[in-house]
Order: structure tokens, then C-alpha cells, then sequence
């Protein structure tokens, strides 16, 4: 089965803000060669989620990873995504779309944070 990865950000209305989201797209893409990646944005930035979803879909994915970019799960993470990967279910009934949680959940990723923040500490 194709599998796809969905990373789903917040957005800004500074394009700037962005850029880590974009390297970090970039990373998994040599990483993983030949795994489709996209990145969506919930509001103020393109592409939105049904439109980088179509670019997956169209892409050949018949599975999805959606990530939310998001450092703990709000109100955005519990309600908002939830109803927003539904609506792909209905938009794609043929692709299997699995909502991850929140990547600030994940353990590696407090790890390395933890490490950032406590890096040039005497």
C-alpha cells in the first residue's frame, strides 16, 4: 500500500514562520525517498488540508498520515483536525486516513527539546 505524510500546521499570517515546517517536509523527503510528503496549513497559509490531501491522493497514496504539527493538543488538535480528517474520509472513501497525535506528544521530540532548552546552561 502507498502511504503518504500529512504534516498539518497552524499557519500565520507571516509566510516566515513556516520555514522550520518546510525543513523539517524537506527532511523526511530525503530521509524516506519516495515517500509522498505534504504539508498543510489550518488557516492563513496554502496549501489547506484538502488540497494538500488531493496532492497526496492524487499522488497514489492509498494510506495517510495526518501529523499535527502542534506542540500539545488544544482546541484545534481535539475538534477542529478530528472533523477536518473526516471530511477527507468522505472527500477520498477509497484512502485510509490515520490521525496521529500531536508530534509535541511524542517522546523524542520533548527529548530534543528538553535538550535545546537547557543547551549553553553553565
Amino acid at each position: 500500500m502507498n502511504q503518504g505524510l500529512l504534516l498539518f500546521g497552524h499557519g500565520s499570517r507571516d509566510p516566515a514562520w513556516a520555514d522550520p515546517f518546510r525543513r523539517i517536509a524537506e527532511h523526511i523527503a530525503a530521509a524516506r525517498p519516495g515517500l509522498p510528503v505534504a504539508l498543510a496549513f489550518l488557516e492563513f497559509l496554502p496549501p489547506d488540508l484538502p488540497a494538500a490531501a488531493d496532492t497526496l491522493v492524487d499522488s497514489g497514496c492509498a494510506k495517510v498520515h495526518v501529523v499535527p504539527m502542534f506542540l500539545g493538543t488544544g482546541g484545534h488538535v481535539r475538534r477542529d483536525l478530528p472533523r477536518l480528517v473526516e471530511q477527507l474520509r468522505e472527500r477520498h472513501p477509497g484512502v485510509t486516513w490515520v490521525l496521529r497525535p500531536p508530534i509535541g506528544d511524542h517522546p523524542d521530540v520533548v527529548a530534543a527539546m528538553s535538550l535545546a532548552a537547557r543547551d549553553g546552561l553553565e
